[in-house]
């Protein structure tokens, strides 16, 4: 098999060559030119672009606790094409955080429920489907000032417990809050950790999601319009006040949702 290192010759558009962990790139292609894709090893699928039905679109996204770079392989007719993306370490910053006890060492009674709660998450995110089920721009939540960005070492109580898997939106309790995009509501309850809780399917791989929410709209199942009111913000779940955690996740990695939201819209729509 002939093995071709190449950047841009089976693709129609690559913005850059470097990702940085918690991040996503866009490949895009002729239709009459989709092979068998590969992205570390894992298969991924081509989809088809929303706005042109002769072009695909594959998302790279890259973990936020990755280590090495990203490899691209593209087999078709014979030949095997490798984009290398190289893993740049963002600069993201560490924040201290004091919430009730119970959120950093729950109780043993609520640890099945927090299991439960994350294997369901998982298992919905690993789903990807082979269509987007959106046409138009992702939009913001709501015009709101952002109070904790995407990527910070979170230390609560004194402790290191996680990284901030989303983007926290200023909210008085009550604030509407509105949907990125259409999709189909995978998650509408309460959990745990993320308080009223709403996850979108917008296909493709691609997941948004709306925690600590006062008061929730919607249902599972249910489909949504891009700036549908799913709910009202709150302080529910693990915080400090109430607000509204915004977060996106691409091929089951959690990336940062503003980054997604200019690299998707650029990449499909200019």
């Amino acid at each position: 098999m002939k093995k071709l290192l190449i950047l841009l010759v089976f693709l129609t558009s690559l913005v850059s060559n470097e990702i940085i962990n918690g991040e996503t790139q866009v490949l895009k292609i002729d239709k009459n030119s989709v092979g068998k894709l590969y992205v570390n090893g894992k298969k991924e699928l081509w989809i088809t672009n929303p706005i042109n039905e002769d072009e695909k679109i594959a998302l790279v996204s890259a973990n936020y606790r990755a280590k090495n770079d990203i490899v691209v392989k593209h087999f078709i007719n014979g030949n095997e094409q490798v984009i290398e993306f190289k893993l740049i370490k963002g600069k993201y910053k560490q924040e201290t955080l004091k919430v009730s006890n119970s959120k950093v060492s729950p109780p043993k009674e609520v640890l099945k429920r927090i299991k439960k709660e994350r294997d369901e998450a998982y298992a919905i995110y690993a789903l990807r489907s082979d269509e987007f089920l959106f046409d138009s721009k992702f939009i913001y939540p709501m015009d709101s000032q952002i109070t904790s960005d995407y990527g910070n070492a979170r230390v609560f109580n004194g402790s290191l417990k996680s990284y901030h898997s989303g983007t926290d939106f200023r909210a008085a309790e009550g604030t509407k809050i509105k949907a990125s995009n259409d999709g189909v509501v995978k998650i509408a309850k309460d959990r745990y950790y993320a308080g009223g809780s709403v996850v979108i399917d917008h296909g493709g791989g691609v997941y948004s999601q709306y925690y600590h929410m006062s008061k929730i709209y919607v249902k599972v199942g249910q489909s949504v319009k891009r700036g549908e009111i799913l709910g009202l913000s709150g302080s529910t779940g693990r915080v400090t006040g109430p607000h509204l955690h915004f977060g996106m996740v691409v091929n089951g990695n959690n990336v940062n949702p503003l980054k997604f939201i200019d690299v998707i819209n650029y990449a499909l729509f200019g």
